[in-house]
């Protein structure tokens, strides 16, 4: 011990003098829309490669923490092996890593009990050359005030393995976890988002066995975090997904890169966020609740009135939904919330009465159309606002089949669930009739355009209202 790790790719994937990396990583910082009100993420995923391509989409992640910068003091982060091979998990014996903006100190209090797992070494070789974790020092230094580090170099490692060291360093607020890890490398732009969306969608599902060997160069490490993010209940956000092609490089061999948040979630942050969870376990009963308020609401023109405190608390916590009814394939009705401003259960019971009566394209369902209809809730995430540069920029964002979106510019406003992409599967169709129905022009665009995406969970029955039911 006793050395300091010198910088081994300033001036190739960041610039090597102080002011300009000031510069740089401040610009990238400034591209991020920020919320006020977003949580401060437990763990983020976070790609590696040079600034240039790579900076935009890390800054994503980075951006979330300054709300935390003088309560986050300790920060673990993994990296994937690119230079000198190690089996398991490799500590640094440095007693600092360098990087222009100044020293970070090296965290050594919980060696003694790290080395102690088999998995686990100090081994200074493959830190001296590799590059997966010195890119993130200088958005570490520039969003936090003062922290530590517990650097690894991640090997092919089991999964079980990296969320074994993970649980033993998690922490409370003041620890962060950083997993650096870039997605498909040299593959065409349309193969590339491919792979890409797929190992998004994995990682949303909280389902490391689904990411591919040529998925992401971090992926052992990523499963880990996954295992144990799942174990603690934490909820995913996916950040900004976009390659090389996107940012700074030819469209024919690109390299991916994506920024996840992981969050801690208070009772009701949990209950928003695991909508599909919600629908295994609560389905059914979601869509009765739905039958009956549209029965209800042929008989006394009013939704049914809900009782909240009898149900689930899951159903209980505020949640969003759209209810949706369709009639021989065609849609019928559909009215929903956007956010959760109130119980789920309620929200249920008055969008799914909306959807059959309110609804201004359709004339109110009348008990004759009923045993012919099909109906489908839709619980609604998050909604995450959209940074971007240019409608091209907006456009290369957007995953299809996996998004749903809403778009405004001024008093024009609306939204597509994610399940209008079965009708649209195309981007720019789904984005042009959003737009109309948004009462813009296909083509429009202007500098005060902005964008959300969300994701949603969706059950369906197709024959709701048995005759006996009616």
């Amino acid at each position: 011990m006793g050395f300091i790790r010198q910088p081994a790719v300033a001036g190739r994937f960041y610039p090597e003098t102080r002011s300009e990396l000031e510069t740089v990583v401040s610009q990238h910082l400034g591209t991020v829309l920020h919320d006020p009100d977003h949580p401060v993420p437990k763990a983020i995923i976070a790609p590696h490669a040079g600034f240039i391509y790579s900076g935009p989409i890390a800054a994503s992640a980075y951006a979330l923490l300054e709300p935390a910068k003088n309560t986050i003091n300790r920060v673990v982060l993994l990296g994937p092996c690119h230079r000198v091979g190690i089996e398991g998990l490799a500590l640094s014996g440095a007693d600092a890593f360098s990087t222009p903006l100044g020293d970070v100190k090296i965290d050594h209090s919980r060696d003694e009990e790290l080395l102690q797992l088999r998995q686990v070494e100090i081994f200074d070789p493959t830190h001296d050359q590799e590059h997966s974790l010195e890119v993130h020092l200088p958005f570490l230094q520039t969003v936090l005030e003062h922290f530590e580090l517990i650097p690894f170099v991640v090997g092919a490692t089991p999964p079980e393995q990296v969320f074994e060291v993970l649980d033993k360093l998690w922490g409370g607020p003041e620890t962060l976890i950083v997993i650096s890890s870039d997605l498909s490398h040299y593959h065409d732009y349309d193969t590339a988002k491919t792979l890409d969306n797929a190992t998004a969608t994995a990682i949303e599902n909280f389902a490391p066995e689904q990411i591919s060997s040529n998925g992401a160069c971090g992926r052992f490490a990523i499963a880990g975090l996954l295992i144990a993010a799942k174990n603690k209940h934490l909820s995913v956000e996916t950040l900004d997904l976009r390659n090389s092609g996107d940012t700074a490089g030819p469209t024919g061999k690109v390299v991916g890169y994506g920024a996840w948040a992981f969050y801690e979630n208070s009772e009701q942050e949990t209950a928003t966020d695991s909508s599909e969870d919600i629908l295994k376990t609560h389905g059914r009963t979601l869509m009765d609740i739905a039958t009956r308020s549209i029965v209800h609401g042929l008989e006394t023109g009013t939704p049914l009135t809900i009782d909240t405190g009898r149900f689930h608390p899951e159903l209980q916590q505020q949640g969003a939904c759209f209810v949706t009814l369709h009639k021989a394939g065609q849609l019928r009705g559909c009215i929903g919330s956007p956010e959760a401003h109130r119980p789920l259960a309620e929200d249920v019971a008055v969008n799914a009465f909306r959807a059959a009566f309110r609804d201004p394209r359709f004339n109110p369902l009348d008990l004759d159309e009923l045993a012919d209809i099909s109906l489908s809730i839709s619980l609604l995430s998050k909604q995450t606002p959209m940074a971007f540069r240019d409608e091209a920029d907006f456009f290369a964002q957007i995953r299809p089949g996996v998004d749903g979106l809403i778009i405004e510019d001024g008093p024009c406003r609306a939204l597509f669930l994610p399940s209008v992409w079965e009708q649209l599967p195309d981007t720019g169709s789904f984005v042009t009739r959003l737009k109309m129905k948004a009462g813009m022009s296909s083509n429009h665009w202007s500098p005060d355009f902005r964008a959300w995406r969300f994701t949603a969970s969706e059950i369906t029955e197709p024959e709701p209202f048995a005759k006996n039911d009616i």
